[in-house]
């Protein structure tokens, strides 16, 4: 099951439907996807109201926004807390086992930073939810391309990106802009891996090249 948006969930979603280990891809959503393929299900859904979801082995959730975006704090929280726990648990109560959440580069549950405290919180909740492996993806600056998902990047990010780019030899792992192909690839393979508890995958380890 995928619960996706946005460069990573597109890459994600992807993935799974190239990845003979799974049968069936069963995605969840406020709208209905244009995609159509044999093993995919589209279910579209309110969040704060989520149905009893399909029975699935594994879980990806790559649910996020920003607070610019979603207009403030409370409505960021929606979807960052609030959404991604809901899916991560209702997906748990129809016999989910594995679970991947893509979160953010410095989440903590302590961050004095609203959006990682919030992104922190919400990695404490989904592995308390029984799942028997959690995987944590905390990517750096996303590098793909957004236009095609009427995302353009800002200036800022345009900036961000070049400077990245031009400095990646000397750049610690962890901090270079990576591939949402990259991020993608990582979580799967480590939710595949099934290793008990929750690991946490930094960007430097999602990297693939």
């Amino acid at each position: 099951m995928a619960g996706a948006s946005g460069l990573v969930g597109r890459e994600i979603l992807r993935a799974l439907l190239a990845d003979k280990a799974y049968s069936a891809v069963h995605c969840v959503g406020r709208r209905a996807l244009a995609q159509r393929h044999p093993k995919l299900h589209s279910h579209v859904v309110d969040f704060a109201a989520l149905p009893r979801l399909p029975k699935v082995d594994d879980v990806f959730i790559a649910l996020g926004t920003t607070i610019k975006v979603a207009g403030s704090q409370q409505a960021f929280r929606a979807i960052d807390f609030d959404a991604v726990v809901a899916v991560a648990s209702a997906a748990r109560s129809s016999g989910a086992t594995h679970l991947g959440v893509v979160s953010a580069m410095g989440a903590s549950a302590r961050s004095a930073v609203f959006y990682n405290r919030v992104k922190g919180e919400m990695e404490q909740a989904v592995s308390a939810l029984g799942y028997d492996s959690v995987v944590i993806a905390r990517p750096s600056m996303l590098a793909g391309d957004r236009e095609s998902l009427d995302q353009p990047i800002r200036s800022g990010e345009r900036i961000g990106l070049a400077v990245m780019a031009l400095f990646r030899p000397v750049t610690p792992a962890n901090l270079r802009a990576i591939a949402a192909a990259d991020v993608a690839t990582g979580l799967i393979r480590a939710v595949k891996a099934a290793d008990p508890g929750t690991r946490i995958l930094l960007s430097g380890q999602l990297q693939q090249a």
